[in-house]
């Protein structure tokens, strides 16, 4: 079923779209039908640029347990070591981190992301928090830290994972030094050639489940959010989105960067891959 799909990415691959939108021209399923009209249309520019698709894609399909899993986790983190200063890097709307906060109050957050219609909404959701809002990527944010700043928790729900990897070492590297306890949620994704059969099978396959979740909003989720980071991994020129990789290499990564206690917990089964938390030590300097 998936093999006219299959032929479709491994064109986009080789940058010839006029080969993958032949390939999947007559349609046979949701996924066939949303990649052929998107390779249609001439498009550029972030998949974070259209707030609507994102915010449509994340309020349905698995993405309803996915989050009540991660809301659980980080709430119960929160819980343990009741932090006074949060850092959110990617904090999106900020759905995640108000209920993480609920539990104690008189927390100074300060939150990072760089879409300006995102980050208003989560200023909004933190109505009665103190925020420090900042409309920026994280990377000048990092490097700009002062000496004497520190977070009690630093955390990133699907976020650090638009990062290339020796890009997220450095912003690592850089709030290592100000962070009590580190906490990462991302997808445990298999090491598989990039672009090799294997791949774009796995490709095929999952985003056919995940875009078959979604009813009324499917088209909007497919042409604003999935089909750009579909085609993003794969075709040359393109913007990418993704650079992930599987829990071990986080685990490592952060090890790397200076973090210590570095554990990863299972989370939630998602048609992408299997979420995971990830906590570690940092060594503020107060």
């Amino acid at each position: 079923m998936t093999t006219n799909i299959e032929d479709a990415l491994d064109a986009v691959a080789a940058g010839d779209l006029d080969r993958a939108g032949a390939a999947v021209r007559d349609g046979g399923s949701p996924l066939a039908e949303a990649l052929a009209a998107h390779l249609a249309e001439e498009r550029g520019g972030s998949v974070y640029d259209q707030p609507a698709a994102f915010e449509a894609f994340i309020d349905g399909g698995g993405n309803v347990g996915l989050y009540r899993a991660v809301g659980e986790a980080l709430a119960a983190l929160h819980a343990r070591v009741r932090p006074s200063t949060v850092l959110d890097v990617g904090c999106g709307d900020g759905r995640l981190l108000r209920p993480a906060l609920a539990g104690h109050g008189g927390s100074t957050v300060t939150l990072v992301e760089p879409s300006a219609a995102l980050l208003d909404a989560a200023v909004r959701a933190l109505d009665g928090f103190e925020v420090d809002a900042r409309p920026t990527r994280v990377e000048p944010f990092a490097a700009s830290l002062a000496d004497d700043t520190a977070f009690d928790v630093a955390q990133s729900t699907f976020a650090l994972h638009a990062l290339p990897h020796d890009v997220r070492d450095g912003v690592l590297s850089d709030l290592v030094g100000h962070v009590g306890t580190l906490a990462v949620v991302e997808f445990d994704v298999p090491d598989l050639p990039h672009g090799g059969p294997e791949h774009l099978r796995r490709l095929a396959e999952t985003y056919e489940r995940g875009l078959a979740e979604y009813g009324a909003d499917r088209a909007l989720v497919a042409r604003g959010f999935l089909m750009p980071v579909l085609t993003g991994q794969l075709m040359p020129g393109a913007i990418r989105a993704t650079w992930e990789q599987p829990a071990a290499r986080w685990a490592e990564q952060a090890e790397r960067a200076g973090f210590a206690d570095v554990e990863v917990t299972r989370l939630h089964d998602y048609w992408w891959a299997p979420a995971f938390l990830l906590t570690a030590s940092g060594s503020p300097r107060r």
